[in-house]
């Protein structure tokens, strides 16, 4: 019998109050079943104060940045004179061979960490932009799981797959999605061996690498239909209410929509998956 898993995760939980709302609707309303808290998001009080207590069930994880916001230490390689993180995801790979540099990732990282753990059970590791995949910072992201007892943490190989729209292929943000997946795929083939290591699980599959920016409910089926062994895959989306300002809030807003979708949550267990999440998975262990 094949054994099937399908983890739905809302990364940037805690970036904002309308991120936040559209964790909570989509994991009372709908078929969210985890997602992944910034510890330096504007708001993040609001999340462990007033969402998370409302969301016994959530799996947590802590979605480690250093790309975006204030660093939570001083990590002066990290961030410019105000404290804000100032480095490209080119700039973050070329660093990553310098041991202070390191040091000081291992630092932001720990304290971002501990600051998500005093408040909530964690269940998994991810990162902003994907900045722990880099794997000298992916070996720095198990060394602490293994420590604070965190059992999965998130790989990003994704297969090819291709949904029947045009318009999700010909535009702007598809092309350099294709270079992220070569990319992430190669990051992965390394991750995996140094998760093995360390004795921490991950993910087999991940959605939203080749559609970022594009997700909608067509691109997670599509990218469910190819996978037919035994698996756990995780399809990341970036969720925020109606009530959202910021200039993505149409993108942010559709990919709310995706854990509305009750169509697509049979769509998906008629594909034989099952909905989960890390800390179900942990606990089955």
């Amino acid at each position: 019998m094949v054994n099937k898993k399908f983890i739905l995760n809302a990364d940037d939980f805690g970036m904002s109050k309308a991120f936040n709302r559209a964790v909570l609707d989509g994991y009372h309303n709908g078929f969210l079943t985890s997602a992944s808290l910034c510890a330096n998001g504007k708001a993040f009080n609001a999340a462990v104060n007033e969402i998370i207590p409302e969301c016994p069930n959530l799996g947590i994880g802590v979605h480690l940045n250093i790309m975006e916001g204030r660093s939570l230490t001083k990590v002066p390689m990290l961030t410019n004179k105000k404290g804000k993180f100032k480095n490209s995801y080119l700039k973050l790979i070329l660093q990553s061979n310098n041991p202070k540099f390191l040091n000081e990732v291992e630092q932001e990282f720990r304290t971002q960490i501990e600051t998500v753990m005093n408040y909530t059970k964690i269940d998994h590791i991810d990162s902003h932009v994907h900045t722990h995949a880099i794997p000298n910072l992916f070996k720095i992201t198990a060394k602490l799981a293994k420590e604070y007892n965190i059992p999965y943490i998130r790989t990003q190989y994704e297969e090819m797959y291709f949904v029947p729209s045009i318009k999700k292929h010909l535009n702007l943000k598809y092309p350099p999605n294709i270079l992220k997946i070569l990319l992430l795929n190669n990051f992965t083939e390394k991750n995996k061996k140094i998760a093995k290591e360390f004795g921490i699980s991950s993910n087999d599959y991940i959605l939203g690498v080749g559609y970022t920016g594009l997700m909608d409910d067509m691109t997670v089926e599509y990218g469910l239909r190819i996978l037919e062994e035994d698996c756990i895959a995780e399809a990341l989306i970036h969720p925020c209410h109606y009530a959202a300002t910021n200039k993505n809030r149409d993108q942010h807003y559709t990919e709310f929509l995706i854990t509305q979708n009750k169509m697509l949550k049979d769509k998906i267990t008629r594909l034989g998956f099952e909905l989960t999440n890390y800390k179900k998975e942990y606990a089955k262990k």
